[in-house]
């Protein structure tokens, strides 16, 4: 059950064309709701409060009757994706709908019985609507339709990427069309372009709950606002201040864009391969947020984890990926650095591009360094850090990738961003450092836990 539900939203997030923030905020309140709807129909289960910021009082069954912690868990989820993806595609809620349907359908084949159902369902609509009262309140709606205008001065980030990079293509919750006469679409490294990473289809103008990416805007500069998950605050884990600017040979932002620019005159095909499989856009794919939760789902299987200990498991991550999202976004725009592009072909190349598109705000630190580094951090808690094999892009183009631990997984994604020229090395190594530390706050807040 747990598995199917990453996956539908994984599908939900990349058809709806969201940004990676506003990704890992509707993964976050799904996993918790999954997790606290099967904890309310047992006594030995944890509950929520207390590990995460403002987390309501949940009702509990009544434990002298039968309850099933399947049909709570898909009650409670339908309310909170209900909430969350009202303003979303007709398709993708009526793809969620189907899956919970099936889901609750199954049990009563398996022979749960009418009463047992109904009050099952009752309790975990219950707790759905104490969790979306508790998403309401998060600083989420009062950042729609802000205007945002970013400082001007030397050194700061500049939205220079060119309209000619995006492109229309064919995209569902599951699949995208793939032409094998277009090497974009078959994302080979070597061959794919930059234009087959983005999509133009832009929803709507206008506040909403699932706003679209849009490639030629800013991506949520008040991102940084909204109320943490397990974090006490956004910036409860320091770090250091960027690089100083210069534009001299010896200056630290100079060598930091140099070495940028060295690696992308020699890049071999697989570290081509590396910047393609780990791109993740908005757009296009289920985000880092997704792709990760994506790997966790993999783990249910190969772990044999049984449904609660799944829960639990992507309760945290979660929680770890999408604080690592509000932390980091709260950094890239208090300090508002020059991406490379922009230095680079301002000192050292005019001509010079970056192997894929420079996304839509500040560069210091590496958001994907973040959350893949907060991500792989709680899955070795849980689970160890054990050999995998990752399946999650295939529907995409990417052959299955094997790594020999969440952190070198992570470690690739933080790379594949020095070796997409969009980033510096310093923003990956203080990205990923910032991503362990929220990990390790979340592991604070839950504990040993079940696993």
């Amino acid at each position: 059950m747990i598995a199917e539900w990453m996956h539908a939203l994984y599908g939900a997030v990349r058809v709806e064309r969201l940004s990676p923030p506003v990704g890992s905020r509707l993964f976050a309140y799904a996993t918790a709701g999954l997790y606290s709807g099967i904890a309310a129909t047992r006594n030995d289960l944890p509950s929520l409060e207390g590990k995460l910021n403002g987390f309501p009082e949940l009702p509990k069954a009544n434990l002298s009757q039968a309850h099933d912690a399947t049909i709570s868990a898909v009650a409670a989820e339908r309310v909170i994706l209900d909430s969350l993806l009202r303003d979303g595609l007709p398709t993708t809620r009526s793809a969620l709908d189907r899956l919970a349907d099936s889901l609750r359908d199954a049990r009563i084949a398996a022979g749960i019985n009418k009463a047992t159902v109904e009050r099952s369902a009752d309790l975990g609509r219950d707790i759905g609507l104490a969790i979306v009262r508790w998403a309401r309140s998060d600083g989420f709606d009062s950042s729609r339709g802000r205007k945002y205008a970013p400082p001007v001065g030397v050194g700061l980030w500049v939205n220079d990427s060119t309209v000619a990079t995006y492109t229309p293509q064919s995209i569902s919750g599951v699949s995208q069309l793939v032409v094998p006469a277009n090497p974009s679409n078959t994302m080979k490294a070597g061959t794919a372009s930059d234009r087959g990473l983005i999509l133009d289809r832009q929803k709507k103008a206008g506040p909403t709950t699932l706003p679209a990416v849009n490639m030629a805007g800013i991506t949520e500069p008040y991102w940084g606002n909204i109320r943490p998950f397990a974090l006490k605050t956004w910036d409860e884990c320091p770090v250091p201040p960027p690089p100083a600017y210069g534009t001299t040979p010896g200056s630290a932002l100079y060598e930091q864009a140099k070495h940028v620019y060295e690696v992308s005159k020699t890049l071999t095909p697989e570290e081509r391969t590396i910047i393609l499989y780990w791109a993740d856009n908005g757009g296009e794919t289920g985000t880092p947020a997704g792709h990760w939760l994506s790997i966790a789902s993999q783990m249910v299987s190969e772990k044999k984890l049984n449904a609660e200990q799944a829960a639990w498991m992507m309760a945290q991550t979660g929680a770890s990926l999408a604080d690592a999202f509000i932390a980091v976004w709260g950094y890239k725009f208090k300090y508002n650095v020059i991406r490379p592009r922009t230095f680079i072909r301002a000192t050292i190349d005019p001509n010079w591009e970056p192997a894929i598109p420079t996304p839509p705000f500040p560069e210091y630190q590496s958001g994907h360094s973040t959350v893949s580094a907060a991500a792989a951090a709680t899955l070795a808690r849980i689970l160890g850090e054990v050999p995998f094999d990752d399946s999650t892009s295939i529907s995409i183009g990417h052959s299955v990738r094997r790594f020999p631990s969440f952190r070198a997984a992570a470690d690739e994604a933080g790379m594949s961003r020095i070796y997409g020229g969009i980033h510096y090395q310093i923003s990956n190594v203080e990205g990923a450092n910032l991503g362990r530390c929220i990990a390790e706050q979340v592991a604070k807040r839950f504990g040993k836990g079940m696993l």
